[in-house]
């Protein structure tokens, strides 16, 4: 019988990050008393942000009050006080639970935070309470922050988006729906409704990082030729020419009233610890369970080896679609979409299922770790994920999908990069400072800023948004490109001030 397989919980880095949590460092605020700054050549009175969840704070998994506080848009309009900037204004949800309720029914979850367990490290969990803030409830008065959590680049020019009665029907969005001027309205018409003098653009990550968090299940709109966007799916990568044509538009009703501004770059979705903290060799087997999984697949193995020997099948694709494991720590069985079809010769009209083990060029998603290691059928001990039953194609990213999002990725970057020129406008390369996080961290006056799960302080605990502390670093690399740009001297802030993950044992 094949025993139940637990995979290494995430617990071990999460327990480092809870010893951080207790001793955030307390650094002296790089801004000297005194200090003279100047605004170059940009009127920096009146700041506007526009994108998505990056641009409203989200964090943890929720929008909640503190990750409003220390986003990347409130850290900046802070900043630009010393140059002339002047009040800044959010749509501020209530409390730092994060949840969101319609008419009273919660329709989104609580935050995450680090549990502890009494003491031993298990990993995130949801924050334990009701929220309050009732999305019914519009926000009124003037806003400068338009981050819309979910939105890719063409929703921020669909009307009613914003519709409290679409909300239900899953045709608009709950985040805006609070604080849209109009059940018709649209967020860009909005933003440019608030008159900025100043505007930073950052949208066009969703395009893509939907395909990616849910590994490759979805459609690449660059191969299929659609460029309708109210057709896609959520999980569907935006047609090159869908975002440049979209962006372009964004960018000029941002710029009619003579704005000047910052577009901000779509960093490599992959880099994040979604797709960085569970390993492609996650199952742990003894020699008597490898023996008796590899007896399983004989039959399949012996498939392939017969297919290697016809035109269907390249030996180096047969190779690849072996599966053998062995004592110690082995790499789980995937499906792969994009493997050949084969005859099942025991089926006809049927084909071989597309299985491969993963290899170290394949991205695991994050959410895998609940699953892998998991009994597919619960009475049936040999339907262990990941050994017996394969992950599905939603749980693996594989080098052809990675490959995908690259390309997108490249072309939008393309297009961000050219109308930054074209308009004057600062262009800030979130791409590099990402990566550079991403690879082997950033020193800064406390400690490295790294993308490590949980410990590494650049992350939340949803393994995609930044903590407090990376958001600050996102405004320092914002306002660098602005002072280059424009020839301004804003102050950047000092990291350290600001805090990563939090723990607490009041959980769900």
């Amino acid at each position: 019988m094949m025993k139940r397989i637990n995979i290494k919980n995430i617990s071990l880095l999460a327990a480092a990050a809870l010893a951080l949590t207790a001793c955030e460092p307390e650094l002296d605020n790089a801004i000297e008393e005194g200090g003279v700054y100047t605004a170059g050549d940009a009127d920096f009175s009146k700041l506007v942000t526009v994108g998505n969840s990056l641009t409203a704070g989200f964090a943890d998994g929720a929008l909640y009050l503190d990750g409003q506080t220390y986003s990347y848009p409130n850290i900046l309009a802070g900043q630009m006080q010393f140059v002339g900037g002047n009040e800044f204004n959010q749509p501020l949800v209530n409390d730092n639970l994060g949840g969101l309720l319609l008419n009273g029914t919660q329709i989104t979850n609580n935050r995450f935070v680090l549990t502890s367990n009494m003491g031993t490290p298990v990993g995130p969990a949801p924050l334990a309470g009701t929220p309050t803030t009732d999305i019914a409830n519009k926000v009124t008065g003037p806003l400068n922050n338009f981050g819309v959590p979910g939105a890719k680049s063409y929703h921020l020019g669909a009307p009613g988006y914003g519709s409290l009665a679409g909300v239900p029907a899953g045709t608009a969005n709950p985040y805006y729906a609070r604080f849209s001027s109009s059940e018709s309205s649209t967020v860009i018409g909005d933003a440019i409704a608030a008159d900025g003098s100043f505007f930073v653009l950052w949208i066009g990550n969703n395009d893509i990082l939907g395909y990616a968090t849910n590994g490759g299940d979805g459609e690449d709109h660059n191969e299929t030729g659609n460029i309708d966007p109210s057709t896609y799916g959520g999980n569907d990568i935006t047609n090159n020419n869908v975002f440049a044509g979209v962006y372009q538009q964004l960018v000029q009703g941002l710029t009619a009233n003579g704005a000047q501004g910052a577009l901000v770059n779509i960093p490599d979705v992959t880099s994040i610890p979604f797709f960085t903290t569970v390993p492609y060799n996650a199952i742990p087997l003894d020699a008597q369970t490898a023996a008796f999984v590899n007896q399983n697949y004989a039959q399949y193995n012996g498939a392939m080896a017969a297919y290697a020997q016809t035109p269907l099948l390249s030996q180096e694709e047969a190779t690849a679609r072996t599966i053998s494991f062995a004592q110690g720590q082995n790499a789980i069985v995937i499906l792969d979409e994009d493997l050949t079809d084969l005859p099942d010769p025991t089926q006809p009209g049927q084909f071989l299922p597309k299985l491969r083990q993963a290899t170290p060029n394949d991205l695991v998603v994050f959410t895998a770790s609940t699953v892998l290691g998991t009994l597919a059928d619960p009475s049936n001990p040999a339907s262990v994920i990941g050994v017996g039953v394969p992950a599905g194609d939603n749980l693996v990213l594989t080098e052809n999908e990675q490959q995908r999002i690259s390309t997108a990725q490249a072309s939008y970057n393309a297009t961000i990069e050219a109308l930054a020129q074209a308009n004057g406008l600062a262009y800030v390369d979130a791409r590099a400072v990402l990566a550079d996080v991403a690879n082997g961290g950033v020193a800064f006056n406390g400690g490295l800023l790294s993308s490590t799960y949980a410990s590494g302080g650049a992350f939340s605990l949803d393994a995609v948004h930044p903590t407090a502390r990376g958001y600050a670093y996102t405004a320092n690399t914002i306002i660098q490109a602005i002072n280059e740009q424009y020839g301004s001297t804003i102050p950047t802030v000092d990291i350290g001030n600001y805090p990563s993950v939090t723990a607490s044992d009041n959980v769900n």
